[in-house]
């Protein structure tokens, strides 16, 4: 199958995932910047979000660039990925009421460890739709950092059982793997 619709459905939703999230921002009652306080925890946790977001999206982009071909099953791990992301604003918002408490530090942990199980299996699917490529599977099938990545998902969410900040602490830390897309995926673009 072709790929540009995948891309075109991943970009949509996660323009309104960016998009929600902004809109469950709380209502500020008040004409000073001190009545602001009441973003005080929220506003921390929708910059995580959304740099999660635009992470995810970025990696995306660059992983469909290079591929050719998806099938069925990619279809479904990509919607099982876009399900667990439209979650996010759901989570944040959570999160950024209770910073502080451990189920929602537990419930935005394990969200990220379910979007990152998917987006690996989706990756290995691609590598297997495109194994005539050598390029894909040189560069995607090399799974060492969505291991790294899940190994650190999993430790943050047991850390969110014991101390709730640390779950989210190890997952920033986690997303900073990706935080520049794999080089070796531009030089073969640019070729």
């Amino acid at each position: 199958m072709e790929k540009s619709r995948t891309e075109a459905f991943t970009d949509a939703v996660i323009a309104i995932v960016m998009t929600i999230l902004v809109l469950e921002f709380p209502h500020v009652h008040g004409p000073t910047f001190a009545d602001l306080v009441v973003l005080k925890d929220i506003f921390p946790a929708y910059v995580i979000s959304f740099i999660f977001l635009v992470i995810y999206w970025s990696n995306h982009h660059h992983i469909f660039q290079m591929v050719e071909k998806v099938s069925g099953q990619t279809l479904w791990w990509n919607n099982a990925f876009i399900f667990l992301i439209t979650l996010l604003p759901f989570t944040t918002n959570w999160l950024g009421d209770n910073i502080w408490a451990h189920d929602p530090e537990i419930l935005y942990a394990a969200l990220f460890l379910l979007a990152n199980l998917t987006w690996l299996f989706m990756i290995k699917n691609l590598v297997k739709v495109n194994a005539h490529n050598a390029c894909v599977t040189k560069i995607l099938g090399d799974y060492r950092k969505s291991y790294r990545t899940l190994l650190l998902n999993a430790l943050a969410l047991v850390a969110a059982f014991f101390i709730p900040i640390g779950g989210l602490i190890i997952n920033v830390l986690s997303f900073l793997l990706w935080i520049v897309p794999d080089k070796r995926i531009e030089k073969i673009k640019n070729k």
